[in-house]
């Protein structure tokens, strides 16, 4: 601390240290605290809220496993399977981020240089000052029946009926991977940088193909970097909500959906809270576990 101080100086140092506390503080930990405290409790309508009535209890979280009392089925079949395919889409969109960014992070790190470079890298950002929204329903309209790919692939003759994307989620997981995919290029071109090129060389002259190079060499020294860019996405996809309304076919269904709906159409806070602590938690023990298995620190991540 004594160090931070003396690298900032007093008044810039206090400044930071409040302006970090209030973010996690205010804005991060009591949000997540007062969410909590509603999963345990009842839907009761605003003259018990505090009354004897208005005690802890499991019913919210009971409720997403085995559904409503008198329920045939031995569990929530349909929010258990929503809640399920949520987390392997988000685990395979974030793979599929990774095997399209790590070769343009290697390349934008190693293998150009100088205004070309800086260019490459405004061309990546530049779409992305357009919002969220708005680049959802972009490519809704270039999967659509009558958008650009159905237009090209009937007009080569490839195909003779538009193919339904939407309701193939094709568009779905193709706007959530294009949503988030700064978020993993740019983690793994900070790592990769910072990797000795005289290593890479070194590498080469001693005969190994490229494959060993990037296994033994790049990928090791970028793990903090793909670990990094591999929990932004998993944690930002597993809680998308605008990509699934719009992209989202009719059959399609996210977790986050249900929690809107119980927070909003259904007008149960503490069942909405329930459900977005359960997804909460299991994210970050997965990104935990995953953490683990490949061996990675917190403090190497934050690097």
């Amino acid at each position: 601390m004594a160090k931070f101080f003396e690298r900032n100086g007093g008044l810039l140092g206090t400044y930071l240290l409040v302006m970090v506390g209030f973010w996690v503080i205010v804005l991060i930990i009591l949000p997540q605290l007062s969410m909590l405290d509603f999963s345990f409790r009842y839907n009761l309508p605003p003259a018990q809220v505090g009354t004897d009535a208005d005690v802890w209890n499991i019913s919210n979280y009971h409720f997403l496993l085995f559904g409503a009392e008198g329920n045939p089925e031995s569990y929530n079949v349909v929010d258990m399977s929503v809640f399920l395919k949520t987390l392997v889409a988000a685990l395979f969109v974030t793979l599929f981020d990774l095997a399209l960014c790590y070769p343009l992070a290697y390349y934008l790190a190693q293998s150009v240089s100088g205004g070309f470079g800086r260019v490459l890298v405004l061309l990546l950002i530049i779409p992305y000052w357009v919002n969220e929204i708005l680049r959802a329903f972009a490519f809704r309209i270039i999967f659509g029946s009558s958008g650009i790919i159905n237009a090209t692939l009937i007009g080569t003759g490839i195909i003779d009926e538009p193919i339904d994307f939407i309701r193939a989620d094709v568009a779905l997981y193709a706007g959530l991977g294009y949503a988030y995919i700064l978020l993993m290029i740019f983690p793994i071109y900070n790592a990769i940088e910072s990797l000795d090129r005289n290593q890479i060389e070194a590498a080469r002259d001693m005969g190994a193909p490229w494959w060993r190079i990037h296994w033994r060499v790049v990928i090791p020294f970028a793990k903090p970097g793909i670990t990094s860019g591999c929990t932004m996405v998993f944690m930002l996809t597993a809680g998308a909500l605008a990509a699934p309304q719009i992209l989202g076919g009719p059959s399609s269904l996210w977790f986050t959906q249900i929690i809107y709906q119980w927070f909003n159409t259904g007008g149960n806070w503490p069942r909405g809270s329930a459900y977005a602590v359960v997804l909460l938690l299991t994210c970050i023990v997965f990104v935990l576990a995953m953490m683990r298995l490949f061996k990675i620190k917190m403090g190497e991540i934050g690097k």
